[in-house]
């Protein structure tokens, strides 16, 4: 952090480059740990993969790169519902886009408990269902990241990039064994495994996973202060980075239909359970261990890279004065949201202790802890796909780097298909076991944090007075501008 004497504005270092955000973007949007629930309901979902990546990766593109341009600065889904909605909504959207990773962080590390047992061998694996181990190993892991992420990106952006490269080398074993299996043994795979199936129930939630799944472009506008030269970084790292995620998200989902079949997944350890088949039958066992820790690795940077970059929300919300503005600190040493990233460890650490207790089993507290994470995840893009909508459908419309046709299209298809995504997550997957229980917590966890989000929005709003308004503006003014 660079300040001089009596200056009291937050400025963030600038250590993000082109291929910091490609890596960025690839360990964030590309999530393994949401491909076996989503390879589980069968080869229908692929092309629910290729709709959402036409009507809702795309159009996201678009709106990151189009808003990001229009309103750069640190906020991201925040700032920019804000100046386009007004302060209500710009706090919502970053609220949802905040308290959805306290519920997703959480998934991350069951996931990182599933898969890394299998680091200690294949003998172990049952170790992922254990109540004790699992809320031990996770809360672990999170202690573990939120101080890496307040050491600052300078340091934690290796473990995104180290996240990434884990990532790949983990696909890439996949889909190969995958495909030399296939060029082997065939596959069980046929033709009306593609096609939809008499109750489709179960595959309609898995249409707000993928959603859910290929969400994370807009991480990097949310880090927008600590990007060198965003204008010309951001357009590149956006298109690198989405082309490779959409390409391995399918080429994952098919795999696992050819080495395990959709009634055989686990959405803890679907993965290295593949891997683990496939490695058997072509007589390379020896892989699994070393793979397990590639995964395990790229799980870690998944946490760290959505757990950093969410925490600038309330960074931002507490320089605004919606949030404590003890929010809006920045440590002393590291230039990091230090307070941020602690409230959200511990908030993520309660969810994990109430989702274990109250759950029937370390899968179901999975799949629920996801399905709510998927619902508020996308009420921001409501905003974000809204406001391309406003912008180009005015009468005195300015391209800033999209023809209004181009932002109409986009709008009008990534708001379709987020709504659609948001409804969907309410119908229950498979491995539910009390539809009405589920249903319960669906709607009565969502309802609580829309609820505490106008709580806080309206009771810190009234406590502000002029001076503490022309702080903020202060305050706010010099976050954009850094």
């Amino acid at each position: 952090m660079s300040t001089q004497p009596g200056d009291k504005q937050p400025h963030l270092k600038r250590v993000l480059g082109r291929w910091d955000l490609v890596l960025l973007f690839v360990v964030a949007v590309f999530n393994l740990n949401v491909v076996p629930s989503i390879a589980a309901n069968g080869g229908v979902t692929v092309w629910l993969w290729i709709i959402s990546l036409l009507l809702f990766f795309w159009p996201q593109g678009i709106a990151v790169i189009e808003l990001a341009q229009r309103y750069p600065g640190e906020g991201g889904v925040y700032l920019w519902a804000k100046e386009v909605f007004g302060d209500f909504h710009g706090f919502l959207s970053g609220w949802c886009y905040w308290t959805n990773n306290m519920l997703y962080v959480p998934t991350v590390m069951l996931y990182f408990v599933g898969v890394s047992v299998f680091a200690l061998g294949p003998g172990h694996a049952a170790l992922a269902d254990n109540k004790n181990f699992a809320m031990i190993a996770s809360v672990t892991l999170l202690a573990f990241l939120t101080v890496l992420n307040i050491v600052g990106l300078g340091v934690g952006k290796w473990l995104n990039n180290l996240g990434a490269i884990g990532t790949f080398v983990a696909a890439a074993v996949l889909i190969g064994l995958g495909l030399t299996v296939f060029s082997r043994f065939g596959t069980p795979v046929t033709a009306t495994d593609f096609h939809i199936p008499a109750d489709p129930k179960f595959v309609l939630n898995s249409f707000g996973v993928i959603c859910f799944g290929l969400v994370g472009l807009e991480l990097a506008s949310v880090m927008g202060d600590e990007i060198r030269d965003p204008k010309r970084t951001l357009p590149g790292a956006v298109a690198w980075g989405g082309l490779i995620s959409g390409a391995l998200y399918i080429g994952a989902t098919l795999t696992l239909l050819v080495a395990v079949g959709k009634n055989e997944i686990s959405v803890l350890q679907g993965i290295v359970q593949a891997v683990s088949h496939m490695a058997g039958k072509v007589g390379v066992a020896w892989i699994i261990t070393p793979f397990a820790v590639m995964l395990s690795l790229s799980i870690a940077g998944i946490g760290s890279a959505w757990m950093g970059g969410s925490a600038r929300i309330p960074f931002v919300a507490g320089l605004d004065s919606y949030m404590p503005p003890w929010l809006g600190k920045i440590h002393p040493k590291y230039a990091t949201p230090h307070a941020a990233l602690i409230v959200q460890a511990i908030v993520s650490l309660i969810l994990i202790v109430i989702n274990f207790t109250a759950s029937g089993g370390v899968q179901e507290a999975f799949q629920t802890m996801l399905s709510l994470a998927v619902v508020l995840q996308l009420v921001p893009f409501l905003y974000v796909f809204a406001a391309l909508l406003r912008f180009a459908l005015r009468r005195d419309f300015a391209e800033v780097r999209y023809r209004r046709g181009t932002l109409i299209f986009a709008g009008a298809s990534g708001l379709l298909t987020t709504t659609l995504g948001i409804a969907l997550a309410f119908f229950p997957a498979k491995q539910i076991t009390s539809l009405w229980w589920y249903e319960v917590k669906m709607v009565g966890f969502t309802v609580f944090f829309l609820a505490l989000a106008a709580f806080f929005f309206f009771v810190y709003g009234r406590l502000k007075t002029p001076r503490g308004a022309a702080v903020e503006e202060k305050n706010l003014g010099a976050v954009r501008s850094t």
